[in-house]
C-alpha cells in the first residue's frame, strides 16, 4: 500500500527560531509555525474568524562537516525571526518521550522541514533584520517562490526550481516552441 507523507504551509514564525549544535558538528533550528484557514462562526457576534493552526517545525543542516549539503537550520538561524512569512515544504514525525513529571509517555507530530522559502516579513513593523537578501515576491505561488541555494555557502544565490510547471509570463493550453 502506498503513502504520502508531505506538507505544504505558508504561515508566520510564532517566536525566533531556537537553535541547538550537536558534538558531531549538525545544528537544528527549532520553530514555532502558524498557519489560517480554520474559519469558524463566532456565536456571540456573527462573524467569521480565522482559527490559527499552530505547528512546532524543526530545520536540520543536512551532510556531514566539510561535505555541501543542506544548510537549513544555518538558513532559518540566518533570516528568519519571530513574524517573518514563510513557505515550509516538509514531512510530519512522531516525537515521544517520558514525561519527567511521572505523567508516562507524551508525544506530538513535528514538522521537519525538507524546503523553505522567504516571504514577505510582518508588515505591521516586525523585525526584517537579515531580509534584505531573501525573495520578496507575493504574487506568484509558493511552487514558484525561488529557493534558497543548496549548498547554503552563498545566500545571495537562489535556485528556481523547475518543476514543470508553465512560466508565469508563458500563457496556458499554448506550447512554449
Amino acid at each position: 500500500m502506498a503513502s504520502v507523507n508531505k506538507v505544504m504551509l505558508i504561515g508566520r514564525l510564532t517566536r525566533d527560531p531556537e537553535i541547538r549544535a550537536f558534538s558531531n558538528g549538525g545544528k537544528v533550528a527549532a520553530i514555532g509555525f502558524a498557519v489560517t484557514g480554520n474559519r469558524k462562526k463566532n456565536p456571540q457576534t456573527g462573524q467569521w474568524e480565522e482559527e490559527p493552526c499552530f505547528i512546532d517545525c524543526k530545520a536540520f543542516n543536512r551532510g556531514d562537516p566539510g561535505q555541501p549539503g543542506r544548510k537549513l537550520a544555518d538558513l532559518v538561524e540566518q533570516y528568519l525571526k519571530k513574524g517573518h512569512q514563510a513557505y515550509l515544504e516538509g514531512h510530519l514525525v512522531l516525537e515521544t518521550w517520558e514525561d519527567k513529571n511521572g505523567g508516562g509517555k507524551r508525544s506530538k507530530h513535528v514538522l521537519v522541514i525538507d524546503d523553505l522559502a522567504f516571504l514577505e516579513p510582518r508588515a505591521d513593523g516586525g523585525n526584517s533584520e537579515g531580509m534584505s537578501r531573501a525573495p520578496r515576491t507575493t504574487s506568484a505561488p509558493p511552487a514558484r517562490q525561488p529557493a534558497m541555494a543548496a549548498n547554503g555557502n552563498n545566500p545571495s544565490r537562489y535556485e528556481d526550481p523547475d518543476d514543470g510547471s508553465p512560466a508565469a509570463d508563458e500563457p496556458e493550453g499554448e506550447i512554449p516552441f
